[in-house]
């Protein structure tokens, strides 16, 4: 799938919940995606606290796909083309010189 059709799965979505409407109790602001952005990106972490593997993959999947949700929302609501940022700052790092560990 790409990642246009997965933006518009995730708009029909938040829609369909009226979350985008101007008296939702879950305003779809920039500034609120970003924390929810955050607030999963450290679910994420949850997984590996006090180890180094995974014990629930299945959860550790769904939360990925939270963070995946939220960038891409954040993204379009911000006028980011994600996949040409994405592009852009691959260009980017192969020019960069990385020290050595």
């Amino acid at each position: 799938m790409e990642l246009k059709e997965l933006e518009a799965r995730m708009h029909a979505f938040v829609r369909s919940k009226g979350w985008y409407e101007p008296d939702s109790p879950k305003p779809q602001t920039a500034r609120n995606l970003a924390a929810s952005l955050a607030i999963e990106a450290a679910e994420v972490l949850e997984h590996f606290q006090w180890r180094e593997s995974v014990k629930d993959e299945a959860a550790l999947a769904g939360e990925l796909a939270d963070v995946a949700l939220y960038l891409l929302q954040l993204a379009s609501v911000t006028g980011i083309d994600l996949e040409t940022a994405v592009l852009d700052k691959l260009t980017l790092n192969q020019t960069r010189e990385w020290p050595a560990p």
